[in-house]
């Protein structure tokens, strides 16, 4: 008998992260909806379940060192093991973001949110990773990331808008990809950040042009690869993202 796939989606309570959730318990995984708010965490497991998803709610603020490590020990007492992390939480930090007048404060929100964050989610659970037949982590990323656009286009529906918080933070977390997949390549952990594209959700004020369910057609897709997939990538719908 085939063990049920477990995967953990982090920011999953609602956006992306809800859809991409769904999109994996559409497939028949056992999936942990990862927030810090309690009562939109319950409200999302609930709406899963009730669309015929195995979800479950796991306690998570992924700035939060405590958090992290019980949230790694929920896993541990539920099967044992985890097959896909999706690290989808994030946040903007608080906008404006001109480099000359920010609030320092934005930055380190940032930064310890979209990156710090990752770390310490995805170090937390490699251990159970490790016992999959073909884990897979995936690093929700954006556009903004990506140095090669940001330089090239002044169209703000590729690049955002001026920010010297979430911009570079994404753009660490590629960076941050890059050196998992070294340290991982001879391992079968494969990881790759993914662009959603710009989306309408409440980290925008909904302005995005695509809906949430089409951004998290990118993660699902990153979290099923087959083995011998890509890894140390980044990618959206039509393909490769320049750096």
């Amino acid at each position: 008998m085939t063990e049920q796939t477990i995967a953990l989606v982090t920011g999953a309570n609602k956006g992306i992260g809800y859809e991409i959730a769904a999109g994996l318990g559409a497939l028949g995984w056992s999936v942990g909806v990862g927030a810090r708010d309690d009562e939109r965490r319950e409200a999302a497991v609930e709406k899963l379940r009730a669309a015929g998803v195995d979800a479950f709610g796991v306690p998570l603020d992924v700035t939060d060192d405590a958090s992290v490590a019980a949230a790694a020990r929920l896993l541990e007492e539920r099967g044992g093991r985890l097959d896909v992390l999706v690290n989808n939480a994030g946040v903007t930090g608080g906008m404006p973001q001109h480099p000359t007048t920010v609030d320092l404060r934005s930055v380190r929100t940032a930064v310890e949110t979209n990156v710090i964050g990752v770390i310490r989610v995805t170090n937390a659970m490699l251990p159970l990773l490790r016992r999959s037949a073909s884990p897979r982590i995936v690093n929700m990323s954006s556009s903004v990331g990506s140095l090669t656009r940001q330089t090239a286009s002044p169209d703000e529906r590729v690049t955002g808008p001026i920010s010297v918080a979430y911009s570079p933070s994404k753009t660490m977390l590629n960076a941050v990809t890059v050196q998992y997949a070294k340290e991982l390549r001879d391992t079968n952990i494969l990881i790759n950040a993914g662009c959603p594209g710009y989306c309408a959700t409440d980290l925008n004020g909904f302005r995005g042009f695509r809906t949430p369910e089409q951004g998290a057609a990118i993660g699902i897709q990153l979290a099923t690869l087959p083995d011998g997939g890509p890894t140390g990538g980044f990618f959206e719908d039509a393909g490769v993202v320049p750096w």
